[in-house]
């Protein structure tokens, strides 16, 4: 347990109602563990300044650690504010530092490169940074962990207002997990000064009751009892009611003024009452100002060195700052405790300053001259660093100082964002490094410095960093590995923004003047990269012959060979080039190693090697790389856009094969993580498209078409190609609802866009198939043409399932004496592929075309175990209609044996030894639980005869 110590303990007036609160919510803590208790809680108390916030939080510390509780507590400060993970260091370091670093490593797990630098724990690892929501879910698991462990905890946040504001928006988005975990939180904070990303505290319900719980300010016989305790019984009522008035009931200055009366001896009488107005102006504003003044200029120097740097204040760092010996700091030290301005942080003998309230502080930082105050900056940083602290504290101090063209200021601030940066903190870099920019940086160094600042801003001010990059391209530097990253990154952002074009431009302007050959084959990766993303690339034939002559030449010999490899895989599957030249290129693209999270490379390419697996009838190969990418971005931290894509896009492989359950389980995943990114975003497309396509899969039209308006799909279309196609998606959606004419408009829009690109293979975007089923009722010629087509260019590519599906839609738009044979030969091969939803679309068409019940059987079988339940319903249907049995789960080859046929009846007669994996897995082939067990057997008799 950690807690800092009192200086001594404050009686609490009129806060029984708070107290009360804290003691129930603590009784509910402390009975979580053994059953007994409701579980944590969220307990805010707001104020304005003086209300006796943290007076009340020191008693919530006292008597949490009465009951056993481990605590974990943390102060805002005003001058720390832009000091990322500041309050996240005070809740969780003193808990977790000075372990060795195996031991560190065993407690943290796979988070410990990921929080471990944003806690102060460790030094940042080389490679990528985690993103923001990484590491607050790894925040979340390190708090959860210890909470777990060291149950009951009490989390203490005081000065909430003045938290920095990565603890502070991670805080509060943890919040509502307290209630579900022996976890008491208690946050205070001045209500006026609250930033909007920690409104969480302001509206959050719990067991406690409305939140916040607001502070009033003492009435008059608060403050009368206050006075008397202070000053004596004999105090008047006259003298005691011009207190309270003078102070307004504001616990602080009530405390404070009665310290002012005894101290100067006053009489505390009626007599006397006139004088308590001027001793409470003393203690505040400008009167305290002058008070602090006449303590003499060391000791002014010292306060203001104080002020400046913060919380916690080590004597002899602010004695440096002042420019004072140790014997002055001393002094001056003891008069500014004897004044009731300063006092120790706590009982150990290093624990360093503080002041006595923060108005204290903050009424001295605001009285330093503007001139004076910045230099102290300068000198605090300076001082910081010597004293072994590093650049990010130092940073904080050079962001308050003036521009005065110094080079170590640049070189501090360009540290200390690139330590934050690796932390996981890209705004404080971006602040960091803005300041450093205006130092401004050495002529040589500028273009550097608008590179990092440019990566800094990526996530955030996507429009910024074009504009920073492109200021850098314009400075006169001889670096080409600095002016390969720097157009590089140039593309990625303008790409991420839906600029693919531009992105390819800025590639294409650069590519004639690189020298290197590597380095020039690399910036051709990247613009082939982008070109193949975008939805309307004038010249794509063209784009797609360089590349094979470049591809097939290429041996594969290091990454970027093997990225142009890659995209060379994607291509041909893109315009339906024999499977067996796709894979070929996709197996020499993934070579030995093909990192989905390389630092300066993105993830594309990656995924779309994988994705040609899937396409290829290789949905195993394709999910092996996509689990193995998951992994390598949650050991990065990288849980925003990159785990949303491989959430959907593991989705829609689970799709394509047929096993619709999981698909959607795994969609709806990447969609909160889509959210989370935020709406109109690539990833939302992915996530939208994809859990549409399995929801019509799944026979749940209105559900599908309620998700599409719900996010705006089918408004607008991405510039980016995505896949599924969106516009062909929600073309599909429109058919289904009986929109036929709509969804014509959508797949002719489509074959504009995709036909001039060569883009044709159906396995990839069945656009054609859907589009002969939408004008199959007033053009049935032209359906047929469309069918036909798609299966000859099927065939050309050679995956069973995109043969397979596009004989389905051929014979459904065939004369009625050609289905048969069309419809035998597509389950034929969809028996031979991996897509176990199309094969039961398949069966169900063959079944009802012949009438075969046997058909009709196996194709509601085959959906039911898809998860494709209108499709079952159908073909039960139909089965019922020619009058056949309701079908068993299992298909004929999937029959019970006798051993699991007896064993199903005996648990069927309520026998309890008839129960383990076995029985389990007899209720997956009749598709029951124990309790229809009886039901199913009778079923499965009727469907076997």
């Amino acid at each position: 347990m950690t807690e800092r110590p009192t200086r001594r303990r404050r009686k609490l007036f009129e806060r029984e109602a708070e107290l009360a609160t804290v003691d129930e919510a603590l009784e509910q803590l402390g009975g979580a563990g053994t059953g007994t208790g409701a579980g944590g809680a969220l307990l805010a108390f707001s104020g304005p300044a003086g209300l006796g916030k943290t007076t009340l939080l020191a008693e919530v510390r006292r008597r949490a650690l009465a009951r056993d509780c481990t605590l974990l507590a943390a102060r805002g400060g005003e001058q720390e504010q832009s000091q990322p993970f500041h309050v996240a260091r005070q809740l969780i370091q003193p808990h977790l530092a000075g372990r060795p670093e195996e031991e560190l490593r065993a407690a943290l797990g796979s988070w410990y490169s990921i929080v471990g630098p944003a806690l102060g724990l460790c030094a940042p690892e080389q490679g990528a940074p985690p993103d923001p929501q990484g590491l607050r879910d790894g925040l979340d698991w390190v708090l959860t962990h210890l909470t777990v462990q060291r149950a009951p905890v009490a989390l203490v946040l005081d000065d909430a207002h003045w938290a920095d504001p990565e603890s502070l928006s991670w805080l509060a988005a943890f919040a509502p997990r307290a209630e579900h975990l022996p976890l008491l939180l208690v946050v205070a904070y001045r209500p006026e000064e609250l930033p909007a990303h920690a409104d969480a505290f302001r509206t959050l319900p719990g067991r406690a009751g409305h939140r916040p719980l607001a502070l009033a300010p003492l009435t008059e016989a608060a403050v009368s009892t206050l006075v008397r305790e202070a000053v004596g019984d004999h105090a008047d009522d006259a003298f005691c009611r011009e207190a309270w008035a003078v102070t307004t009931g504001n616990p602080f200055e009530a405390v404070e003024l009665t310290a002012k009366v005894r101290d100067k001896g006053l009489d505390p009488t009626s007599v006397s009452a006139p004088l308590l107005r001027d001793l409470a102006a003393d203690q505040r504003g400008s009167g305290l100002v002058a008070r602090f003044e006449r303590l003499g200029p060391s000791t002014v120097r010292f306060g203001w060195a104080c002020a400046v740097l913060g919380t916690a204040i080590p004597q002899e760092l602010a004695a440096r700052v002042a420019g004072l010996g140790p014997e002055e700091a001393a002094a001056a030290t003891a008069r500014l405790r004897e004044a009731r301005i300063l006092s120790a942080a706590g009982e150990e003998p290093d624990a360093g300053l503080e002041f006595v309230h923060p108005l204290i502080a903050t009424a001295l930082y605001r009285s330093i001259p503007d001139a004076l105050r910045v230099a102290l900056h300068g000198q605090a940083a300076v001082a910081v660093v010597d004293a072994g602290l590093g650049s990010s504290a130092a940073a904080r101090h050079l962001l308050e100082t003036h521009p005065e063209n110094d080079p170590w200021v640049v070189r501090t601030l360009r540290a200390a964002a690139a330590e934050n940066l690796r932390a996981g903190a890209p705004e404080a870099a971006r602040r960091q490094l803005a300041r450093a920019l205006r130092e401004p940086p050495d002529f040589d160094e500028r273009a550097a410095v608008l590179y990092e600042l440019g990566c800094a801003s990526l996530l955030t001010e996507p429009a910024n960093t074009v504009n920073h990059l492109r200021a850098a391209l314009a400075e006169p530097f001889d670096d080409p590995a600095l002016r390969q990253g720097i157009v590089i990154r140039l593309a990625q952002v303008l790409a991420h923004s839906d600029r693919l074009a531009d992105a390819s431009e800025s590639l294409a302007r650069e590519i004639p003047y690189t020298r290197d050959v590597r380095a020039r084959l690399r910036l051709q990766s990247e613009q082939f990269m982008w070109d193949a993303f975008d939805a309307v690339e004038p010249d794509s034939p063209a784009r797609s012959r360089r590349l094979a002559r470049l591809a097939d030449r290429l041996t594969g010999r290091d990454l970027t060979e093997r990225y142009v490899i890659g995209l060379r895989a994607w291509d041909a599957c893109l315009r339906g080039e024999p499977v067996d030249v796709v894979l070929h290129h996709a197996v020499r693209a993934l070579g030995t190693e093909f990192s989905w999270a390389h630092e300066d490379r993105g993830f594309e390419v990656p995924v779309l090697t994988a994705m040609v697996h899937m396409y290829a009838d290789r949905p195993g190969r394709a999910e092996e790389l996509f689990e193995a990418g998951t992994a390598e971005f949650e050991r990065h931290g990288w849980r925003g856009a990159h785990l949303s894509f491989a959430y959907s896009l593991r989705a829609y492989i689970r799709y394509r094969r047929g096993r619709l359950a999981e698909a959607e389980e795994l969609a709806r995943a990447g969609l909160r993580l889509a959210e989370r990114v935020g709406r109109g975003t690539p990833v939302h497309w992915y996530a939208i498209a994809i859990l549409a396509t399995t929801l019509l899969a799944r026979g749940r039209v209105d559900e599908a078409w309620e998700l599409a308006r719900e996010h705006g799909f089918g408004e607008s279309f991405p510039a980016a190609v995505v896949f599924p196609d969106a516009q062909t998606v929600y073309a599909e959606l429109l058919l289904a609802r009986g929109q036929a004419k709509a969804a014509v408009a959508e797949l002719e829009a489509v074959d504009r866009r995709l036909g001039p690109r060569g883009i044709r293979n159906p396995s990839w975007c069945p656009w054609q198939l859907h589009l002969a089923r939408a004008v199959a009722a007033e053009d049935p010629g032209r359906a047929r043409d469309l069918a036909e087509d798609a299966v000859r260019r099927a065939r050309a590519f050679g995956a069973p399932s995109g043969i397979g599906q596009a004989l389905r839609v051929a014979a459904e738009v065939a004369p009625p004496e050609e289905r048969p044979a069309l419809l035998t030969e597509a389950v034929s091969l969809l028996s031979e592929s991996p897509a176990g939803y199309e094969l039961a679309l398949a069966l169900a068409a063959l079944g009802t075309e012949l009438r075969d019940t046997a058909l009709l059987t196996r194709a509601a079988v085959t959906a039911r175990e898809c998860g494709a339940d209108g499709l079952e319903r159908g073909a039960v249907d139909a089965l019922l209609a020619l009058g056949g049995g309701l079908p068993c789960a299992a298909a004929p080859e999937d029959a019970l044996t006798q051993e699991e046929a007896g064993l199903a009846r005996r648990a069927a007669e309520g026998d309890p030894a008839a129960s383990g994996p076995g029985l389990s897995a007899v209720c997956r082939k009749l598709g029951t639980d124990r309790t229809g067990l009886r039901e199913a057997l009778e079923v499965f008799a009727r469907s076997s005869r």
